[in-house]
């Protein structure tokens, strides 16, 4: 089983993101949950954003290589939309087998990484009428991955909520596609863990 870092999105640790951890647990994985935040959630995007840029993404790059400091080499990163951003920048820092990244993932040239590690596998999950999702990030990201030898899988899921996985927010919520992403994702993680 996988040791895995788990990042939260722009809202913070919301609800998804402890049953996230839960459903990870429960397959067999040891999680670690970075809180970037503080214990501060957001129910509104605008707000989480404006938050995000008081405290700067650099600071907060810095900061989740700093909560995983002491995870020995070899753990799996995972992230929800900003936290996919985080997850990839740690990557870039520390030897992973694998990321698991939804609702997001960012050209490496926005995180300031030169190449994504060598042979690396990514899982990208992500719903196919987003109003959030950037499909040239995205695939400028996967370009990335595959430039390094990295196996890439992404799936777009029915729906058009961002934090489709996340019951706390029932406008974005889609049960079937939770399950659908909850049944692909751990069979990646059983692979590379």
């Amino acid at each position: 089983m996988a040791s895995i870092a788990l990042f939260h999105s722009v809202l913070g640790v919301r609800p998804g993101v402890l049953d996230a951890a839960a459903r990870l647990r429960a397959a067999g994985h040891e999680v670690l949950v970075v809180d970037q935040y503080g214990g501060r959630v957001f129910d509104d995007y605008d707000e989480a954003g404006a938050h995000v840029d008081r405290i700067g993404f650099p600071a907060l790059m810095a900061a989740a290589v700093d909560a995983v400091a002491y995870l020995p080499d070899g753990f799996v990163v995972a992230g929800f939309s900003n936290g996919a951003g985080m997850a990839e920048y740690v990557a870039t820092r520390r030897p992973c087998r694998g990321a698991l990244l939804v609702a997001g993932a960012l050209p490496l040239a926005v995180l300031g990484a030169d190449a994504w590690p060598a042979g690396v596998p990514v899982q990208v999950h992500h719903t196919e009428d987003d109003p959030r999702h950037a499909p040239g990030w995205l695939d400028a990201f996967v370009a990335d991955v595959r430039r390094a030898d990295g196996a890439v899988e992404v799936f777009g899921h029915p729906g058009s909520g961002h934090l489709f996985t996340d019951p706390s927010r029932p406008q974005e919520y889609d049960e079937q596609a939770t399950e659908l992403f909850w049944q692909r994702a751990l069979v990646f993680l059983g692979r590379v863990g």
